[in-house]
């Protein structure tokens, strides 16, 4: 079975590369956000350095990578505690379906929960149906939030 050969595992500078391929799917679909190879290089760098506040995993078939998702620890006061903002959730065309998107978050779940993680948080795009129905699936719920977003000039 496909997915017996299927590794999660935590992402090495060697992927990068793959995982801009990944990124440059997932902001396709995102109207908020376009790709831009050069920042989101520059994004994963940073996240592989501060490896204590930030999980970066890759789903790995066959030596290559066809999924990612990553956190990063931020502080609850609503939570009183630390809560982990997932911040990407991709798995290639081809191998959705397949419950490595699952695995991937699985994975992740327990990483939150080993940092003393109270809960998690995601932005997903209003238009993504499939990724909607993805995490109602899993359980995760709606809020009555809604995210706003501020650019900071010069940058």
């Amino acid at each position: 079975m496909l997915t017996d050969r299927l590794i999660i595992r935590k992402c090495l500078p060697s992927d990068i590369d793959a995982l801009l391929g990944l990124l440059r799917l997932l902001f396709a679909i995102e109207a908020d956000f376009s790709f831009a190879p050069e920042k989101q290089r520059r994004g994963l760098e940073m996240m592989l350095r501060k490896e204590t506040d930030c999980c970066l995993l890759v789903a790995e078939l066959d030596d290559k990578v066809i999924g990612m998702c990553s956190a990063q620890l931020l502080i609850s006061t609503a939570a009183g505690g630390f809560k982990a903002l997932v911040e990407d959730m991709v798995v290639a065309e081809g191998y959705r379906g397949l419950g490595i998107g699952r695995r991937l978050l699985t994975a992740l779940e327990d990483w939150a929960r080993s940092q003393g993680v109270k809960r998690l948080d995601l932005l997903a795009d209003f238009h993504n149906l499939p990724a909607l129905e993805f995490y109602a699936h899993l359980r995760w719920a709606r809020t009555d939030l809604i995210a706003l977003q501020k650019k900071l000039p010069g940058n």
